[in-house]
């Protein structure tokens, strides 16, 4: 997509260009639209002390929550078609995992593909358990200790990978910065340059994320701060009861904001407001007002009605147009004067015309739903009450959708917790006929077994998110058996199912320079490294690792080929060979021939036969083609 610019008049402002350039590069390091060196130098990875007096976001841990930032990952996703629906089919994909580490792995498969992001982190209230960057003086191995500590069944603990922030902390709002930074840093790169994210907030931290956004995103892509109406009566009691919580909308690049920003359908109730009472050939019309604030004297004219009635315009206002203009819409019969023609002039706008609605700042809760709605809608769902704890209804993340979303986009969700912005997309996507694709993903944080959810066998907050989407998809199929006209088109063409997917260590071994003091050591690491394969490793797993680190997607398309005992994986029609198991000669020409970009295999396949593996090189490159050997 190429951004809209006007035609220059002068010759190029280098110095201008250059600033814009680097805006885009390095939002963070720009203050009052001047370069922050320091903070440019932090994102590169410096460590700086500075007491520059300037206007700036600053808290303790931010050099920490660079690090966590920078710090490169192995990690990788394993694919869990059991716990799928439709998974060699469908292009939802749910994920279950630590979400800073899932947004690396995504970073090149999906790097400036995501059209709209919506996250609902943990607000900060002071009963928050979540992750964040204060542990840095510890070794890898201290870390990969208590980040994987587990109870007896294996689900993750509290006390390990979550702390709760407490507001006696003295570094309450900074650890929540902390936790923030680098997950919103991330998130900018995935989103398209016409991608806008919005984020779910109250009161305890609006203020700080509204200037964390300013850093990360830029202080002229700020949009909006919608205020949710998410309660239907007040708290009886307090003596004042929060009744909103805001949403806050940042666009990726403000330059595409008519591409960032849908309007919206009228409502039935708008519709209705369209009436023909003079029979228009152009069907039902409203009228609106033909003044305009202000005083321009070209906009003075006096106006005579089919009555003779002679208006001019009140005190403090003109006519919206010039008289030429007044007069061509009198002509096209644009301009109501009243029944009986001696009515102040309105001027027509036809249904017909109408491409939609500009959304307000003011979410009201009959439009867009509330907190009891979505404890319902759970209920519904699991027969359970109290299900989740604050749930966001669908009507909401409904109308984000229908705001920055084409019927074709990619939505990510990185806080996904009960599951509803996949549930929203579902039922989009079912009424309009979309082919929108979430990505969801949630951590495997451990229920309380004293929550109606644990009781009914829940362990983790990721299983009641991928459980809704089964059940919804479920719910939606059974309305397409029984009720196939609620749906906008073929429900055969509609895609409800969810790919299911777990955060996991790499399958590969990894060089560990760090435990090397001795020959001995380096010895021992070289002789780990001869089969670079994890002997646990599970072959699926090794290819969907492959493929994210080469820069594919989830739902990129992959064809199994065999001929005898020979097998690799045709990935996106061709594009590339993945082979991971025995090949001989024979087989190894054939691929050739098939002229991929990319070949990637295992080095254990040539079974120490170097002549094979030269040869088969040396093929490979007279064919234009990339060979790689891991």
């Amino acid at each position: 997509m190429k951004k809209k610019m006007d035609l220059e008049k002068d010759s190029p402002a280098i110095a201008r260009e250059k600033l814009e350039y680097f805006k885009k590069l390095f939002p963070e390091a720009m203050s009052e639209g001047k370069v922050d060196v320091d903070a440019l130098r932090r994102s590169l990875g410096e460590n700086v002390v500075s007491n520059d007096e300037r206007y700036n976001l600053d808290w303790a841990g931010k050099a920490e929550a660079f690090k966590a930032l920078q710090a490169s990952t192995t990690a990788t996703l394993a694919p869990c078609p059991e716990e799928s629906v439709d998974f060699d089919k469908t292009g939802n994909v749910f994920i279950e995992g630590e979400n800073l580490e899932v947004l690396k792995v995504l970073q090149k498969a999906y790097y400036g593909k995501i059209k709209m992001i919506y996250i609902d982190p943990p607000y900060n209230t002071g009963s928050d358990s979540f992750i964040y960057p204060d542990r840095f003086q510890e070794s890898k191995e201290e870390y990969l200790k208590r980040i994987e500590e587990k109870d007896e069944e294996g689900y993750l603990l509290k006390e390990g990978l979550f702390r709760k922030n407490s507001k006696e902390n003295g570094q309450y709002h900074s650890n929540w910065l902390s936790m923030m930074y680098p997950r919103l840093f991330l998130a900018r790169n995935l989103l398209r340059d016409d991608g806008v994210i919005f984020i779910s907030i109250d009161d305890n931290e609006v203020h700080n994320l509204r200037l964390l956004m300013n850093e990360v995103f830029g202080e002229e892509n700020f949009v909006a701060n919608a205020v949710w109406q998410k309660r239907t009566s007040p708290d009886a009691r307090l003596k004042v009861s929060s009744g909103h919580e805001y949403v806050l909308i940042y666009a990726k690049d403000i330059a595409f904001i008519e591409e960032s920003i849908n309007l919206l359908p009228l409502t039935a109730e708008q519709k209705e407001a369209y009436k023909n009472p003079d029979n228009d050939p152009r069907g039902p019309w409203v009228s609106s007002d033909y003044t305009a604030q202000g005083y321009r004297p070209n906009q003075m004219y006096p106006i005579t009605t089919p009555g003779g009635a002679v208006f001019t315009p009140p005190a403090g206002v003109c006519w919206k147009n010039v008289e030429s203009v007044f007069k061509d819409l009198v002509k096209d019969k644009r301009v109501w004067f009243g029944k009986d023609g001696n009515a102040f002039p309105r001027r027509k706008t036809y249904l017909s015309e109408t491409e939609g609605r500009t959304v307000w700042t003011w979410w009201s809760n009959k439009e867009v739903g509330h907190t009891q709605e979505a404890s319902k809608e759970l209920k519904d769902l699991f027969n359970l009450a109290n299900a989740f704890d604050n749930p966001k209804p669908v009507r909401l993340i409904d109308r984000i959708l229908q705001l920055a979303t084409k019927k074709d986009s990619i939505i990510l969700d990185f806080f996904s917790g009960s599951g509803t912005t996949a549930a929203a997309v579902l039922e989009l996507n079912k009424s309009d006929g979309g082919t929108r694709k979430f990505i969801c993903v949630q951590l495997p944080e451990k229920t309380d077994d004293t929550t109606e959810a644990g009781k009914a066998g829940y362990k983790t907050i990721a299983e009641i998110g991928e459980e809704r989407i089964r059940r919804v998809i479920k719910r939606i199929k059974e309305d397409a058996k029984n009720n196939p006209n609620l749906f906008a088109k073929d429900k055969s063409d509609l895609d409800f199912g969810v790919k299911v997917f777990k955060l996991k260590n790499s399958n590969f071994k990894i060089w560990r320079g760090d435990v090397v003091d001795t020959a001995e050591d380096l010895e021992n690491q070289m002789d780990l490294l001869k089969d670079p394969v994890k002997p646990e490793a599970r072959e699926q797993n090794l290819l969907w690792e492959l493929l994210l680190k080469s820069g594919y997607d989830l739902n990129t398309k992959i064809t199994d080929r065999k001929s005898g005992n020979a097998e690799f994986y045709s990935i996106a029609d061709g594009k590339i060979v993945i082979i991971l198991s025995k090949a001989d000669e024979k087989w190894l020409q054939e691929i050739v021939k098939l002229k991929p970009q990319k070949v990637i295999c295992l080095d254990n396949i040539f079974e120490a036969n170097d002549q094979l593996k030269t040869n088969t090189a040396l093929q490979m490159k007279d064919a234009e083609i990339e060979f790689r050997t891991i």
